[in-house]
């Protein structure tokens, strides 16, 4: 891999480690700016189609436990982890491209409460989301999300919203007035039905569905999901036949629905990059140091996933092959470079006794041969 880059070998950890030790809040801002470059250069996000096609943000917070003299490492919510310190990660990600727009990195006590304005500005700035685009953006968050203040703000900057409400005392009012429950055929014991009290408090009209279902100890639990969208709008995002919005359940289980799939898009992205890159395991003392080593997971993320798409045309089962397959089945394929008498890389030969080397030869020169640069197969 060093080779393809100009370089014949890698810096020693010792040297990689003292480098992110020294970095300074400067470094820190040049990376993000690099980052950033490189994410308009590259991403499917950055040049979505809003006319044609809603943009969906899926914005999400994970725990990232370290040791307690790290700084900014306090006690916070870490899942089945107790009295725990650490810090807390924010994500936007542009989930019809699984491409992770912004990262940002709080201290340990911070929530979704507190760090969605943050994370919607830095993302409105890296995709420089315009009056006109933001009214094509929907932002899909948790219940961290759903308070008056943060839905009303997000509301008044243009954005359409699909969240859950923070307060669960109001989601259980609110579903005192629903007159009719209706089963979900998705998930066992689980009721929907329509909040019908008028919904004032919100600066642009809102659409909410009360959920229901059985606790343990027999008792009703609720949540109600907050949308701006049409029932047009949520019928199509969850690939339903059009002519379901004639039909009151169809409609009204969508909107369920739809904020159910976060489980399939920011949720999943940061797995994976638990799995396939190690989010959690790398953790430095420094605020700055951490700061640099996310803004390189970051970076990994996404070349990963832009080589997913470039590589899968020729090779259709990479489309659904998550980061940890990626690394360790297409990343650590073995081959030799060969170069010209003056060092130009002029033929790449990939190991034939790795899975799947045909397709991925043929796809590699599609790719590489404007360059003029051959890929074949062979014995390595």
């Amino acid at each position: 891999m060093q080779q393809a880059f100009g370089r014949d070998r890698c810096a020693e950890q010792s040297t990689i480690q003292a480098t992110l030790n020294a970095c300074t809040a400067e470094n820190v801002g040049q990376l993000t700016a690099a980052v950033t470059a490189i994410y308009r250069q590259h991403a499917q996000g950055y040049r979505h189609p809003y006319q044609r096609q809603w943009q969906l943000l899926d914005v999400d917070m994970m725990g990232a436990p370290c040791g307690k003299k790290a700084a900014l490492a306090t006690k916070g919510y870490f899942p089945n982890q107790r009295n725990r310190r650490g810090r807390q990660l924010g994500r936007v990600l542009a989930t019809r491209y699984s491409e992770v727009v912004v990262d940002h990195l709080f201290a340990g006590t911070i929530q979704l409460t507190r760090a969605l304005r943050p994370l919607i500005e830095a993302a409105e700035q890296v995709l420089e989301l315009s009056a006109a685009k933001r009214a094509r953006t929907i932002v899909r968050v948790d219940a961290g999300g759903g308070s008056l203040d943060d839905i009303n703000w997000l509301l008044a900057r243009g954005y359409h919203l699909h969240t859950k409400d923070f307060s669960t005392a109001r989601a259980r009012r609110l579903a005192a007035s629903v007159t009719e429950w209706l089963d979900d055929p998705a998930i066992s014991g689980r009721q929907v039905g329509w909040v019908t009290t008028p919904a004032t408090e919100y600066v642009r009209d809102m659409r909410r569905i009360a959920v229901r279902w059985r606790k343990k100890n027999g008792q009703w639990d609720y949540a109600v999901v907050l949308s701006t969208m049409t029932a047009r709008d949520v019928i199509e995002e969850t690939h339903q036949p059009l002519s379901q919005v004639l039909s009151h359940q169809a409609v009204t289980l969508a909107y369920v629905r739809f904020y159910d799939q976060r489980g399939g898009g920011v949720e999943t992205a940061i797995k994976d990059d638990k799995q396939g890159l190690g989010l959690t395991k790398r953790n430095k003392k420094r605020f700055e140091a951490q700061q640099m080593v996310m803004l390189l997971g970051t970076l990994a993320h996404n070349v990963i996933v832009w080589a997913r798409r470039a590589l899968a045309p020729h090779q259709p089962k990479l489309r659904y092959y998550g980061l940890k397959r990626m690394v360790r089945d297409i990343f650590h394929i073995s081959g030799r470079i060969v170069r010209n008498a003056r060092g130009r890389i002029v033929e790449i030969v990939l190991n034939q006794a790795a899975p799947m080397v045909r397709g991925l030869t043929r796809s590699f020169d599609v790719l590489l041969r404007p360059k003029h640069i051959a890929v074949s197969w062979g014995q390595i």
